[in-house]
């Protein structure tokens, strides 16, 4: 049952009656009005743009049109109060007797309520760390969010595939061949010293010198690096991304499909298709690049080029799709890649990158806008840098890696619920400040503490009423009255709950799971609240032992509260204990 969606369509019925009575013109744009929470909540319980969006094309002050759709929404059964505010924004108050629909709705859904219906296919890709050492915290944040992201489009009706992208071609996993072929030699017993520039420095490496030095003892000492190299480099690719499967199952990560880089060259070149294809369509063509603004990069080379033809499709230069040697860019593979999506089936596509690619985005949205002729679309989820705090002091090295915090070490001192809540306690495009002491604090000021404690507060509740009842209490009929649940704190709490289908929808659409986290801390504050105001005030108590009717409404109430917490915790990938000490 979602509210905002029910009087959405029947202001909209309103205005379409005046449309009928001629008082706004045939074509009007009823489809934009929107229908949400006021901003302030003593101004009722939903309130609406409608006569503002309206009046331009009906040639009509907005006040003088909301008076009209006012008149049309007055005998609303389910309306005690229709108000006019400002330039012509209306507010409406729904009748007391309205909420307790709302609560039976929300318990006879279950954790279900809420559940949306959106019947797309969504590709969600994200960590695509490349396979060259352990995770961070950095990557750590992207996974989360990543996840988290994918579990609210599900939640909300979508087919969502969770895609992992494995970046295991170009220079970079060369380096990691090099590097684990230090870490053979150093098996062997050779004395390697100091980690040369350039390679990878960290001891995670020293497994897979001394598993390739089981397999194949010194021969591999004696052969080129033409021929040690790929073989190498395949056993420290695989060794990597079964580290990385590993990191990411602590924080209960799993991916549908993973994609290699390799894949897209071999055995058929998608590169060179894509390349045709847009070759055919005059996309690509042959012509030089003005030099980049500021002091030039050191590998800038003045010199014909095959270019992308971005400008078209709303990138500020034209993107090079070769390199000076004949091999593919970056960018060229990228194209390809996205385009191996759509090719699956995939229209639309998010991608969660880390802050430090910004640059790359309208680049990326231009080449989906080519390849798909315009009928996909990407969005770009930017992600931005973790600090590490210890007691207020950064937090900066990792024995393991080397030069960073890895996320398995974060996981394994805090745990997976503390790290992937607070990972969403914050927008993904703002910096995150992670303080090792607080995120463990057991107050108001640690929100997954804050949330789940709301959780195994209800559970205690209910079990409690067991105690004072019987079972039977535990069943109370989704239908039942619930008119006695009028006190305003159990209202607010009816109200919060009533947010929920909207919150995942609207969540969903702008792909912005921090705001599941965050509704669920101010659920959880309201409860907590409640529950602290029966403390000074007996007859407000959930459990009233002298009074088994009015128990057991509002401990329907807390049962809906409850299985909204637990619902909104899933969709984070937070447990939702039923007691903590």
């Amino acid at each position: 049952m979602n509210i905002f969606s029910i009087f959405e369509e029947r202001i909209k019925a309103a205005a379409q009656n005046l449309v009928t009575e001629g008082v706004l013109p045939q074509g009007a744009d009823i489809e934009k009005i929107v229908v949400e929470p006021p901003r302030d909540a003593s101004h009722g319980d939903i309130a609406t743009n409608a006569a503002l969006i309206l009046a331009k094309t009906a040639g009509m002050k907005p006040r003088e049109l909301a008076e009209a759709l006012a008149r049309k929404l007055e005998d609303d059964a389910d309306l005690a109060k229709v108000d006019i505010a400002g330039p012509g924004f209306i507010n409406l108050t729904l009748t007391p007797a309205f909420w307790p629909r709302v609560l039976r709705s929300v318990l006879a859904a279950g954790q279900d309520y809420g559940r949306g219906e959106a019947n797309q296919s969504i590709n969600v890709e994200y960590v695509s760390a490349n396979p060259t050492g352990p995770m961070h915290v950095g990557h750590c944040r992207g996974a989360v969010f990543g996840d988290a992201l994918a579990n609210l489009l599900d939640f909300a009706g979508y087919d969502v595939t969770r895609e992992y992208y494995i970046n295991d071609a170009g220079a970079q996993v060369d380096v990691l061949a090099r590097s684990a072929f230090l870490r053979y030699r150093e098996a062997l017993g050779e004395p390697i010293g100091q980690i040369p520039e350039g390679l990878y420095p960290g001891d995670y490496l020293v497994a897979v010198g001394k598993a390739l030095a089981r397999e194949h003892g010194p021969a591999l000492k004696d052969l080129p690096e033409s021929e040690w190299l790929p073989l190498v480099r395949n056993v420290a690719i695989d060794a990597m991304m079964a580290a990385i499967r590993d990191d990411l199952a602590a924080l209960n990560i799993t991916h549908d499909v993973f994609t290699s880089e390799r894949s897209l060259s071999q055995p058929e070149d998608k590169i060179a298709r894509m390349m045709r294809d847009l070759q055919a369509r005059g996309l690509i063509y042959e012509g030089r690049l003005p030099p980049p603004k500021g002091q030039l990069p050191e590998d800038w080379e003045d010199r014909e080029q095959t270019l992308f033809r971005a400008t078209k499709f709303g990138d500020e230069i034209d993107r090079p799709l070769l390199k000076s040697d004949g091999s593919y860019t970056y960018f060229a593979a990228d194209i390809a890649y996205h385009k191996d999506k759509i090719d699956r089936g995939f229209n639309h596509m998010i991608d969660v990158w880390g802050a430090d690619h910004g640059g790359y985005v309208k680049r990326m949205r231009a080449a989906v806008d080519a390849v798909s002729d315009g009928h996909a679309d990407l969005d770009v989820k930017l992600v931005q840098l973790v600090r590490l705090f210890r007691a207020g002091e950064p937090v900066k090295m990792s024995k393991r890696s080397g030069d960073f915090v890895t996320l398995r070490e974060v996981v394994d001192e805090v745990g997976r619920d503390a790290v992937r809540f607070m990972m969403l306690y914050r927008k993904n495009d703002a910096v995150l400040d992670f303080d090792f002491a607080k995120v463990v604090e057991q107050s108001r000021d640690n929100a997954v503490f804050y949330v789940q404690y709301a959780h195994a507060r209800a559970s205690s509740i209910l079990r409690n009423s067991i105690e004072a009842f019987g079972e039977e209490v535990q069943s109370t009929a989704p239908d039942a009255d619930f008119d006695q649940l009028n006190d305003a704190g159990e209202v607010k709490l009816i109200k919060r709950l009533a947010e929920y289908p909207r919150l995942i929808e609207s969540a969903a659409s702008a792909h912005e799971p921090h705001r599941v986290a965050f509704y669920l801390y101010e659920l959880a504050s309201e409860l907590h609240a409640h529950w602290n105001r029966g403390k000074d005030s007996p007859h407000l108590r959930f459990i009233i032992e002298n009074d088994k009717e009015l128990s057991k409404m509002r401990l329907g109430l807390v049962r809906g509260i409850r299985n909204i917490l637990a619902s909104g915790l899933a969709l984070l990938g937070v447990t939702a204990p039923q007691e903590m000490r």
